[in-house]
């Protein structure tokens, strides 16, 4: 069973999201027969600047900033019942592509997922950018990685056509948003859906597949 999952790394709700699908393949008793691929999707393709996150809301959906401060503290009491300690008052939103690339570079050394968890915690329960090169060496040295091949995979072009083809894939499969999950390319999750959308579907695609 293959799981693509589309995701921002400035995106809230994507944090939550996979943690509720950790924890659906946690009860799941194949999960060990499961590869989960994380694919490229950018919330913000045409940002050129770094602002903070709440003004950048309000001048997006026409809201008073207040209003996107109670929207915040919703989505962070939301992420506290998942573990997680989301501190989303000072966060910046910025251009993810670079992100993007050095995440599916991380794919191709076995590192995605914890470099994709590093980056996540990093940005929401630690308010730090992901969005200079500097950020991104940041991160990904405090997971180990070498700073010279990071920074050869930053200063360079590579995976940028994956990005691009990642979001084409999403846009074909339906997606307007993310976070969005889709088990053997036949079976879709759109958004951070409460668990038992994600048991249900496990569920259901292991057993049309072995039918």
């Amino acid at each position: 069973m293959i799981i693509d999952v589309w995701s921002d790394v400035v995106c809230p709700w994507c944090f939550i999201g996979k943690r509720r699908l950790e924890k659906a393949l946690s009860l799941f008793e194949h999960r060990d027969q499961v590869t989960i691929r994380h694919r490229a999707f950018q919330l913000q393709p045409d940002i050129t600047s770094t602002v903070p996150t709440a003004d950048y809301l309000a001048d997006k959906y026409r809201m008073p900033t207040e209003k996107v401060r109670e929207m915040q503290a919703n989505v962070c009491a939301i992420a506290d019942g998942e573990g997680l300690c989301y501190n989303l008052d000072d966060t910046l939103s910025g251009n993810t592509f670079d992100a993007h690339r050095l995440l599916l570079w991380a794919a191709t050394i076995d590192k995605q997922d914890v470099l994709l968890e590093a980056m996540y915690s990093a940005y929401f329960e630690k308010s730090q950018p992901l969005f200079s090169h500097a950020d991104l060496i940041s991160v990904a040295t405090s997971i180990g990685l070498d700073s010279s091949d990071v920074e050869k995979i930053l200063n360079s072009e590579q995976f940028k056509d994956e990005v691009i083809a990642d979001r084409t894939l999403a846009s074909q499969l339906g997606a307007t948003g993310v976070p969005f999950f889709v088990v053997d390319m036949k079976y879709g999750i759109s958004g951070a859906q409460p668990l038992e959308a994600f048991t249900q579907t496990l569920e259901g695609a292991w057993a049309e597949a072995h039918s």
